[in-house]
Order: structure tokens, then C-alpha cells, then sequence
């Protein structure tokens, strides 16, 4: 008689790591570094910038900052905004979220800045939604 052989649906589970890329933030072309620059100088908290370039196709880097409540995040959209057109020309693609100002996005093209107050940055966790993407070296004060 043939036997019979047992089969199994089981699969062998395998992780996948994907390393961590760091970049420099000097490696930054200088309106990402404009950005990040005078968010900081607004006193945006957790300020972090994401390379994409690795895994999506729409823009390059995200620039993530918080502010304190709706008129430090206008602040600190207001001075990234009129600081590149002043130094660099620079004008953004579009603004979303001003008045609102629980999360407002300003599109330049190849970079895109959040700014958020604390409980929507909390609530969208964009890190964790990007964390396959690289992360930039930001200094503390730069």
C-alpha cells in the first residue's frame, strides 16, 4: 500500500530587517536645511526629517516638527514659508491645514514639511508609518 504523506499548511516565518540609513544633515540641499533651520527657530519640538527617496516617488524628504498649540504651528509654518521665498525663491507647491492648524502641510515638490500639534502628531505617528525610510542626522540646534 502507498503510504500516505502528511502535509502542512505551516509555514517557516523569516524576518526581514531592513537597516537603518542615516544621512548626514549636512548631505541635505540647503532649503531642506532652510526648513528644518527655522523651525527650529520657531521652537518646533521633535523636529525629524525622513529620506524617501529610497521608497517614494512624490517627493524626496519629510520634515517633521510639532508645535505647542494652533499659533506656534502658524508660526513655524508661517517663518518656513516666508524664510524660503526670501533666501532661496523658494514658493510652496501648496499649504493645507493653516487654519485648522492641527496639522499643516507645506509642499515644496522634492520636500514636504508636517507640522502638527501634539495630539495629531501622536495620532498620525507618521514615523511609524515611514519607518522604512532613512532618517537624517539633525543637530540640536541647526
Amino acid at each position: 500500500m502507498e503510504e500516505l504523506q502528511e502535509k502542512t499548511l505551516k509555514r517557516e516565518s523569516t524576518t526581514i530587517e531592513i537597516a537603518r540609513v542615516t544621512i548626514p544633515y549636512e548631505d541635505l540641499d540647503e532649503d531642506v536645511r532652510l526648513a528644518i533651520h527655522c523651525a527650529s527657530e520657531k521652537k518646533a519640538t521633535s523636529i525629524v526629517a525622513l529620506d524617501l527617496r529610497e521608497i517614494a516617488s512624490f517627493t524626496e524628504f519629510f520634515i517633521i516638527a510639532s508645535g505647542g498649540n494652533q499659533r506656534q504651528v502658524q508660526a513655524i509654518a508661517d517663518e518656513i514659508s516666508e524664510q524660503l521665498k526670501k533666501q532661496l525663491n523658494r514658493k510652496p507647491v501648496r499649504v493645507e491645514g493653516y487654519n485648522s492648524a492641527e496639522w499643516v502641510l507645506i509642499d515644496f515638490g522634492d520636500f514636504i514639511v508636517h507640522i502638527f500639534d501634539k495630539d495629531a502628531r501622536d495620532f498620525y505617528d507618521l514615523e511609524r508609518l515611514w519607518r522604512d525610510a532613512g532618517r537624517v542626522e539633525v543637530p540640536e540646534n541647526p
